[in-house]
């Protein structure tokens, strides 16, 4: 028999740690090959580690709930006679996976400015500590509980806790945007007729990210009212066509996201991010889309140079992410590198939405619900009134670096390039 490790993958060029989650496999159960032993959590995505052989799982080296480096062991696969090597599989790339091989640490990431001893710092530690406004210096003082003293997200939270609450300890502040002064949320009652329910990982890293999203941006919100009666009228005629061709269902969000490429084009100033006092601009247009998932928390996966797709292209991508977030299938890559967001918030009925950006892009664009309105036209024989297909566009954008003139005029060029969207277009 041969002993095999179960590492853990690497998921994600800054993923340096994952979570685990639930373990599927028992010691003394069966695992076939590619068969799902754990899921795993990183702040980026869940997935599952499938076994690189078939075997039995003779020994489990971490709890659920612990945090585990990339490419540490977990598990013990023990195999037929034979297997002393094997490759990974497929679903965990780039990940080696050796028998009865000692774990070698993966070489340590850049530590912070001013960190002089060499210390690791995962990427997650380094922007908790940059959003803080946490030297490295201080940094290099917090107490670490990971291996080899790493200092982990948990270390770092109850540090900036403790430090809140001690008033002979000043944080030092980034330039450009001061830290807000930390308000202590307000008392609530647990008594009477109520129902304590806990908040699940991801809805509590959502929680984080938006309110560190409100606390990083002065946001703005713009609106324009649009005529898509061509494009309704195009989409309902070419539907069945559409599938029938590619195999694909046409929705509106390639649309959207086409027009919003094109107009991202016209002003690049919108495709951007903000690094202290440096304005930081991306040459690709990778356009994240958000999506609900069964549990009602949202991700928003990312289709990558959408300005070099065709609508046939977007449509594929499209749904194909969708299909996959909705069965938590994504890769981390896959939610990574977004430029610009578009939410479509008309399918749960909403009219128009003030939606909060998602760092560290500057702005989001929200598409409202599409609804038969009167609108008055212009014809040569003067102004009617008519049954149209209008719909409200709305952008939040950071006022930082985003002004009113800019943040308008590109909403106005989504709706334009949207209304004049061609009723013969071909398929």
């Amino acid at each position: 028999m041969a002993r095999v490790e179960l590492v853990m993958p690497k998921m994600g060029e800054s993923i340096m740690e994952a979570t685990i989650l639930k373990w599927r496999k028992n010691p003394g159960d069966s695992i076939e090959l590619d068969e799902p032993v754990l899921d795993i959590a990183t702040d980026k995505v869940d997935s599952e580690v499938p076994s690189p052989v078939a075997g039995v799982l003779v020994e489990i080296l971490y709890k659920e709930n612990d945090v585990v480096p990339i490419n540490q062991a977990i598990a013990v696969i023990e195999t037929a006679a034979g297997a002393a090597a094997v490759a990974a599989s497929p679903a965990v790339q780039d990940t080696p996976v050796a028998a009865s091989v000692p774990f070698v640490p993966t070489p340590a990431a850049p530590a912070p400015a001013g960190n002089n001893g060499g210390r690791f710092y995962s990427p997650l530690v380094r922007n908790i500590a940059k959003e803080e406004g946490i030297s490295g210096a201080e940094l290099d003082q917090i107490p670490g509980s990971g291996a080899e003293g790493r200092v982990t997200k948990k270390d770092i939270l109850d540090y900036l806790q403790n430090r809140k609450s001690s008033p002979n300890t000043a944080p030092t502040t980034p330039a450009f945007t001061p830290a807000p002064t930390p308000v202590p949320a307000p008392a609530v009652s647990v008594s009477g007729n109520v129902e304590v329910v806990e908040m699940d990982r991801m809805r509590k890293l959502i929680a984080d990210h938006m309110v560190m999203s409100k606390h990083t941006s002065p946001h703005v919100t713009s609106f324009v009212e649009v005529d898509v009666t061509n494009l309704v009228n195009w989409r309902n005629r070419v539907k069945d066509q559409f599938k029938k061709q590619y195999g694909e269902n046409i929705t509106f969000t390639p649309i959207f996201i086409e027009a919003i490429a094109r107009a991202i084009r016209d002003y690049p100033m919108i495709n951007i991010s903000v690094d202290g006092t440096r304005i930081i601009v991306k040459k690709d247009i990778n356009i994240g889309m958000a999506a609900a998932l069964p549990s009602g928390n949202l991700i928003v996966p990312v289709i990558k140079n959408a300005d070099y797709l065709n609508l046939t292209g977007l449509s594929k991508q499209v749904n194909d992410l969708a299909n996959r977030a909705r069965q938590n299938q994504l890769k981390p890559e896959e939610i990574q590198g977004g430029t610009f967001t578009l939410t479509n918030v008309g399918t749960f009925g909403n009219v128009m939405g003030t939606p909060i950006i998602n760092q560290p892009q500057v702005a989001i664009m929200a598409a409202g619900a599409i609804r038969k309105k009167p609108a008055v036209l212009e014809t040569e024989h003067g102004d009617v009134i008519a049954i149209r297909q209008m719909m409200f566009l709305s952008l939040s954008y950071d006022h930082r670096v985003v002004d009113g003139s800019l943040g308008g005029s590109f909403l106005r060029r989504v709706g334009d390039y949207l209304e004049q969207f061609d009723p013969n277009r071909a398929v």
